[in-house]
């Protein structure tokens, strides 16, 4: 009887362990999503251009939009954990119907940014092995589609994002390494910068939490069960760790242009970070170029899919019960919209205009909720992250209104 006992605890003290095993595997694995949504063919080419342009002082631009980063992603992940609702349904909260504008805007969003992530994803394909791009799309696309195919595709999801979240880090820490970068003048010039461009932190930020990224990870948390007050400390804990694997990855990218810019070298306006790699490390770097550009790709290709059709739930519930096969459909009908189409002009800078407005939005509409007991109950929401939230959104909000105003003329030349 007291080894039977015995035997019950010892499985019990198992099973608590695979929980919490498995629990911190989802609070990462939502952590790298939205780091590796961020993580994109843009992300990568606007940190290459930004750093020929401003050299060493870009890292102070870097630092900056970090503490905005990690602020406004504090305040998102924290209003959903407490109040189990996603970002669209906190919308329709505090104004009826603005959710599905956010929805609309974002599904349009993810869907055209799809397009453009899979056309990087065949571009890599074709450094890589020198197949026709639209192929490498197509296999690509095919590639994200088998993971929501998957039994426990949020498992599958969350590890993917993690190992070539991880892959393209060292990756391009081997870039880094071999380029020689003045670490001590980038260090120096992060906290007193030669120049200092508003503009660009503000796009570093749209960037990196814009459209829908920064909900990837906290949409994920909530199909996970993860949230409710008593979760509070950890989806914090997970909302910072995902901004820090993203600036973690734009930093080390930094350093790599920064050694080769600093040597002189000219870079290809067509395609900046691949005259970085193959610079730095010849061949060989094209090679783990053409790789980062494709991991980079498919893991946002994922995220955008993924948190897309998150937003849609609101409108039905035959959305809920049937996601895995929404997103594969959305991952499918951006491929083959590539594919016929090409990258279509209209809709990208449609969808661009329409991106530059839905962080303000979302995260003015989350500060307004966090505020409301009708809506987040006793919960007391922090002074200092709303200050830190209010400036990144009147930040975006200006940004947003330039991109509109310069975009929506071009809809009709």
């Amino acid at each position: 009887m007291a080894f039977s006992v015995h035997l019950k605890e010892g499985s019990d003290a198992m099973d608590t362990k695979q929980q919490q095993s498995k629990r911190w595997s989802i609070l990462l694995g939502a952590a790298f999503l939205m780091a590796t949504s961020a993580i994109g063919p843009g992300f990568l080419t606007q940190t290459t251009v930004f750093t020929e342009q401003l050299l060493a002082s870009f890292g102070f631009v870097i630092l900056i939009s970090i503490l905005l980063d990690i602020g406004a992603q504090m305040n998102i992940w924290r209003v959903i954990c407490v109040t189990k609702k996603r970002g669209q349904d906190l919308a329709n909260d505090v104004l009826p119907g603005l959710g599905y504008f956010v929805a609309v805007a974002v599904s349009l969003g993810g869907l055209a940014f799809n397009i453009g992530n899979l056309g990087g994803a065949g571009l890599g394909v074709r450094v890589l092995f020198g197949w026709d791009a639209k192929w490498g799309a197509g296999i690509t696309a095919l590639l994200a589609v088998g993971i929501f195919l998957s039994r426990e595709a949020g498992v599958a999801m969350d590890r993917i994002a993690r190992w070539l979240g991880g892959l393209m880090i060292l990756l391009t820490a081997y870039v880094a390494l071999v380029s020689q970068p003045p670490v001590g003048e980038a260090v120096l010039r992060t906290f007193s910068p030669d120049k200092v461009d508003v503009m660009s932190i503000i796009t570093l930020v749209g960037g990196t939490v814009g459209g829908y990224i920064t909900f990837a990870g906290g949409h994920r948390l909530l199909d996970a069960g993860i949230s409710g007050k008593e979760n509070l400390k950890e989806v914090t804990r997970s909302s910072v760790s995902g901004i820090l694997v993203a600036s973690v990855m734009r930093v080390i990218l930094f350093l790599a242009v920064l050694g080769v810019v600093m040597q002189g070298v000219k870079l290809n306006p067509s395609n900046p970070m691949a005259t970085v790699f193959h610079s730095a490390a010849g061949p060989i770097g094209l090679k783990l170029f053409g790789l980062v550009l494709w991991s980079a790709s498919l893991t946002s290709v994922v995220g955008a899919a993924y948190t897309s059709v998150t937003f849609l739930r609101s409108f039905s519930k035959k959305v809920e019960v049937h996601q895995s096969k929404i997103v594969i459909a959305f991952i499918l009908i951006s491929a083959l919209i590539l594919m016929v189409l090409g990258e279509p002009v209209q809709l990208l800078i449609l969808a661009g205009a329409l991106n530059g407005l839905i962080l303000p939005v979302t995260l003015g509409t989350i500060l307004i909720a966090a505020h409301r007991p009708r809506i987040v109950g006793d919960y007391k929401h922090p002074v200092w992250l709303t200050v830190f939230g209010a400036v990144v959104a009147l930040g975006t909000a200006y940004l947003g209104v330039l991109t509109l105003t310069e975009k929506i003329p071009q809809l009709f030349t």
